[in-house]
């Protein structure tokens, strides 16, 4: 009887260390696809348009997608698909503030948006106390998709 307790809170520790995502979609991914769109592309520029969001407090000081610890009041980003390490001017449509930032992060998972800036990106833009706003995302140099580890 013993052994059964003890495979239980072994078993219980391990399916508590798993990653969970920071968000639950209640959106299908045809939706998102109607709200977000490729905007432009040439020979060395791609431009999407969509929401942003912002994300900040529950994360800061944790680990993003590319091995960096996350600063809420950095300038980076979370973007779903885009390499990480990817350079990327973001310009709120509401105001034209613009900031360049770095995607080190994946998401967001909510709805139709296409990227979750830092709080610190978020102030910069002018979106941090209304939470999201429509943005314009021109690529400046595609990343390395390489994640840093740490020793």
């Amino acid at each position: 009887m013993n052994s059964r307790i003890l495979f239980f809170f072994i078993f219980l520790y391990l399916i508590s260390c798993t990653v969970s995502p920071r968000y639950n979609s209640s959106n299908s991914a045809n939706n998102s696809k109607k709200q977000n769109s490729v905007v432009g592309t040439s020979s060395n520029k791609t431009v999407y348009e969509g929401i942003s969001s912002w994300y900040g407090p529950n994360f800061h000081g944790k680990l993003t997608a590319n091995g960096e610890i996350f600063d809420m009041y950095g300038t980076t980003a979370a973007h779903k698909t885009l390499p990480l390490n990817s350079i990327v001017r973001v310009i709120n449509l509401e105001n034209n503030k613009s900031i360049i930032l770095k995607i080190n992060d994946r998401g967001p998972y909510v709805g139709d948006r296409i990227l979750d800036c830092s709080y610190g990106a978020a102030k910069k833009l002018g979106f941090d106390k209304a939470g999201t706003a429509s943005v314009r995302i021109e690529i400046i140099d595609f990343g390395d998709g390489e994640y840093m580890h740490h020793d």
